[in-house]
């Protein structure tokens, strides 16, 4: 009975706990955004007190207001003259380049950038691993493996935003009938997660 209760008692507060950590955390460091004020307009400042949250509003209304001037011709003209400059900056090139075509594609409507969620054989045959396809493989590596190939990314358990990509054929793989944010609970539940959908209620 004891032992029933102190395993209720964790299921109840463990998930609230990583909850208020993770956001307390992404938080904490969106109030760094404050820093790039002036010392006489942060609040602690202005008000004598930090307001906990404030870099959250901050960074919302910096990324609305960056939005609104890329959006219009004199905008889309200055991003074009500071990307061509970063793209001349040799370790800035790659970094940038990177980022901005993984966020691209993740932010995307279409194409099949972390679109699929499939099962590959991995680390061996008979053992199905669940990953992520990001893309189609490369000419180059798709002319040496002389097949179809497809890039995935296979995350790791329980921290999904690790992991590393495979090159794996194409016909080689199963894709499920499963959203990212459902296969992403599995990784992150150690495979604990459930993932059927409810049963319909009978109305009659």
């Amino acid at each position: 009975m004891l032992r029933r209760y102190l395993i209720a008692g964790l299921l109840v507060w463990v998930p609230l706990g990583v909850t208020f950590f993770v956001l307390k955390l992404l938080l904490d460091l969106m109030d760094k955004l404050l820093l790039i004020l002036p010392i006489a307009w942060r609040p602690e400042s202005l008000l004598g007190f930090s307001i906990p949250g404030l870099g959250f509003i901050l960074a919302f209304i910096i990324l609305l207001i960056t939005g609104a001037i890329g959006a219009n011709l004199l905008g889309r003209t200055a991003l074009r003259v500071s990307e061509s400059l970063l793209s001349r900056i040799p370790l800035v090139r790659t970094i940038y380049s990177s980022a901005k075509q993984i966020l691209n594609s993740v932010l995307s409507t279409g194409g099949d950038s972390f679109r699929k969620v499939l099962l590959i054989e991995y680390p061996r045959k008979g053992i199905w691993t669940i990953c992520f396809q990001t893309g189609t493989a490369v000419k180059e590596i798709q002319d040496q493996l002389d097949q179809q190939s497809i890039m995935v990314f296979v995350p790791t358990t329980p921290n999904p935003t690790s992991g590393f990509i495979m090159v794996v054929a194409e016909d080689e793989t199963r894709e499920l009938d499963m959203d990212i944010e459902t296969a992403l609970k599995l990784v992150m539940s150690l495979g604990m997660a459930k993932t059927s959908k409810p049963d319909p209620v009978d109305s009659r």
